[in-house]
């Protein structure tokens, strides 16, 4: 069944973000992720089948993306750092998104201590710092065509992701970020504990149908 998703963009708190018409039954948050050079829009396609028990918020990134590129990213780019985002890059922005969840949930008297995350490529890779930083505050992370950040191997330690599942999907054709990175990525999450259920596809740098359907019944799993 699908929820409507029509999009009421806001405003609030410093930020912009979209959210999902607030159902009645709604007792979480699932927060979604977009990647480099997204913006708040980019991951509608993702809430389409998503219970309703879920209010979705989809924040804009809060630096934009070079000119000729357009779009927003997750960490500011400076000459020098067009490659991979790391800890460092990201710790500002993790922190951040954590006192918007705080602040949202406040706003329609939703008290779950813990959040999902869906993030796409940077964006994801945004996920897994937020769940390195603060595992307490994570129930599921969904990452999607990514990798985890170099410095958030660091913070990894036995056990400190054991309360959070992860849902991982990847193209075996990515073009961007290698299969086989994604894979060492998942080693790193389950020596640190975490529960990891990989979809993988003969796709590039996107999420396949049948991944999809995955994440459906990843995120719909009470």
């Amino acid at each position: 069944m699908q929820i409507e998703t029509k999009a009421i963009v806001l405003d609030q708190f410093g930020w912009t973000f979209r959210i999902r018409p607030q159902a009645e039954d709604a007792s979480r948050t699932l927060l979604l992720l977009h990647g480099w050079t997204g913006d708040e829009n980019s991951m509608s396609s993702f809430t389409r089948n998503i219970s309703s028990d879920y209010a979705l918020i989809s924040p804009r990134a809060p630096y934009s993306a070079p000119a000729d590129k357009g779009g927003y990213s997750w960490r500011e780019i400076k000459p020098g750092t067009w490659g991979s985002p790391t800890l460092e890059e990201l710790h500002l922005a993790a922190d951040s998104l954590v006192s918007l969840v705080d602040k949202w949930q406040d706003s329609v008297k939703i008290t779950s201590p813990t959040f999902d995350i869906v993030g796409f490529s940077q964006g994801a890779a945004l996920a897994t710092t937020i769940a390195a930083l603060h595992p307490s505050r994570v129930d599921k992370v969904a990452v999607l065509s990514s990798f985890i950040p170099p410095g958030v191997d660091s913070v990894l330690r036995p056990n400190l992701l054991g309360n959070i599942r992860f849902f991982w999907a990847h193209g075996n054709n990515d073009e961007l970020i290698p299969v086989e990175r994604g894979l060492a990525s998942i080693k790193l999450l389950e020596k640190a504990g975490a529960d990891v259920l990989l979809c993988q596809a003969d796709v590039g740098h996107r999420v396949s149908k049948d991944c999809r359907r995955a994440l459906d019944a990843f995120l719909n799993e009470k």
